[in-house]
């Protein structure tokens, strides 16, 4: 699951690559949102990516990209 976060103030988007599924990413926004003082999400690879619910611009989730292999047509 590719989960891409807009924050405040910041000119690059965050990009994560999650095992989790959209409805529990979704449930983890949700609850940051009505009270949480961040979001805590862990990428594919054990690591957290933290970001103050104050700074959010945007959550976008969508299903992890397959890298395509030569030219497009």
């Amino acid at each position: 699951m590719e989960v891409k976060i807009g924050v405040q103030q910041a000119a690059r988007e965050l990009v994560v690559e999650t095992e989790e599924s959209s409805e529990s990413v979704e449930k983890l926004i949700a609850d940051a949102l009505g009270g949480g003082a961040v979001l805590a999400l862990t990428d594919s690879k054990g690591r957290k990516v933290i970001v103050p619910t104050e700074k959010l611009a945007y959550v976008e989730i969508g299903p992890a990209k397959v890298g395509k292999v030569g030219f497009a047509g």
